[in-house]
């Protein structure tokens, strides 16, 4: 009885016209900067979780899933693959070889990473071949030196289809004219377009053309492997790891890519954790709405007290101000902020294609808009931190008015 009464009591102090405005005015910055919290968090969490999956798409689709490498080569990598086929996990697996240097083309020079590939054996590990704008990657001829570059890589040196770039080593010949780096020319015959980072900075030639460039005769540096499912990856590898011993390194793409998937990651943690002061501050006006509200009523509680209210049902008339300024925020909040991340990405589109610009330059940025990916958990997550967080912050209040007493409250009152 006494909490249907004090639901009642709580929702028309509510709704009633208050003496002093300033309290409304509380009120109403408490219940609209909840809102916006909410709305905030779960819109910005949803952008994080977008450019997350873009990161992953565009890197992990053409990043190979492990490396197997033997501690002295691997001198016939044939009968490597061959003793590996039909191990758990392992859906394909190709030779490699890999080094840096140095590429020239007209004044312009890039450091970059060379990888020799075999083209018939690549797709058994890449997708890169499904990402060429121009040029195939089987046109990577064993001693024709030809490469295959990225787009904007392509771009950046102003090479074109058959030009002639210069790539350079970073060993020394040593000559009877003096010492000299070692270099070769190649032909470009073909670009790419992943939208990822290596997209600058990785090279492919030949895996005959990189033997012969390191000088390995016929032997590469290892298997590049393909997984069922690169999340399960680390444990497929961990495994192979085992049976192949210490002569052998075997790694994944955790080695290479995990920490930048672990800095988004933290940026998401710490991005939400600056936003969630937003609802703190909003729990700092319900708090303060309530004490205000409470000193106006002191004379209404010690009233209700005489008539035999109990100290519980004061708390549950405040409990039902805070708690309501917070659970219509809150529900304001997630709707406005579940429609705002669905919505997002085309919003910003409409925007840019209305004024005429791009707010990610394609020149420098590998994601060129703004993706968004609503989860219902991380909504979930927030509602219900917001929650609890306006229940923490009617209590106290709450439970002081209820420990106002009768005779002190009616005193200045008779």
């Amino acid at each position: 009885m006494q909490s249907s009464l004090s639901f009642l009591i709580g929702w028309r102090y509510l709704r009633a016209k208050r003496r002093n405005a300033f309290i409304s005015f509380v009120s109403l910055f408490a219940f609209l900067g909840m809102a916006i919290g909410v709305f905030a968090l779960i819109v910005v969490l949803s952008v994080m979780n977008g450019f997350d999956r873009e990161l992953k798409e565009r890197i992990l689709r053409t990043v190979p899933h492990g490396f197997i490498e033997p501690n002295e080569g691997l001198q016939d990598s044939d009968a490597f693959i061959a003793q590996l086929h039909g191990t758990e996990g392992i859906e394909g697996l190709a030779p490699f070889v890999k080094t840096t240097g140095l590429l020239v083309f007209a004044g312009n020079a890039r450091g970059v990473e060379i990888l020799g590939i075999d083209p018939a054996l690549e797709p058994a590990v890449s997708d890169v071949h499904a990402f060429m704008t121009h040029g195939l990657m089987n046109q990577l001829r064993a001693g024709e030196y030809n490469v295959v570059m990225g787009s904007l890589l392509a771009h950046f040196l102003g090479l074109n289809i058959g030009d002639k770039v210069t790539l350079t080593l970073p060993e020394l010949n040593i000559t009877p004219a003096g010492v000299f780096p070692r270099s070769r020319r190649f032909t470009l015959v073909g670009t790419y377009n992943t939208g990822a980072q290596s997209d600058q900075q990785r090279i492919f030639i030949h895996l005959r053309d990189g033997q012969k460039l390191l000088r390995l005769g016929n032997a590469s540096q290892g298997l590049r492997v393909k997984t069922a499912d690169i999340y399960q990856a680390p444990s497929i590898l961990k495994r192979l790891r085992s049976d192949l011993g210490q002569s052998t390194d075997v790694t994944d793409w955790t080695a290479t890519q995990g920490h930048l998937f672990q800095a988004v990651k933290m940026e998401k943690t710490v991005v939400g954790f600056l936003l969630g002061i937003i609802i703190a501050v909003a729990a700092f006006n319900i708090v303060t709405s309530l004490i205000m509200m409470i000193a106006e009523k002191r004379s209404d509680i010690a009233v209700l007290r005489t008539m035999g209210f109990s100290s519980r049902g004061v708390v549950g008339v405040f409990m039902v101000q805070g708690l309501t300024l917070g659970v219509v925020g809150v529900l304001l909040g997630a709707l406005f902020g579940v429609a705002g991340a669905l919505s997002i990405s085309n919003i910003v589109a409409a925007f840019e294609q209305m004024l005429g610009l791009q707010l990610f330059d394609p020149t420098v940025y590998f994601v060129t808009n703004l993706p968004s990916q609503w989860r219902w958990q991380d909504t979930l997550l927030v509602c219900s931190g917001a929650l609890i967080v306006s229940a923490l912050a009617s209590a106290y209040p709450a439970y002081r008015a209820s420990q106002i007493a009768p005779a002190e409250a009616l005193r200045y009152d008779i």
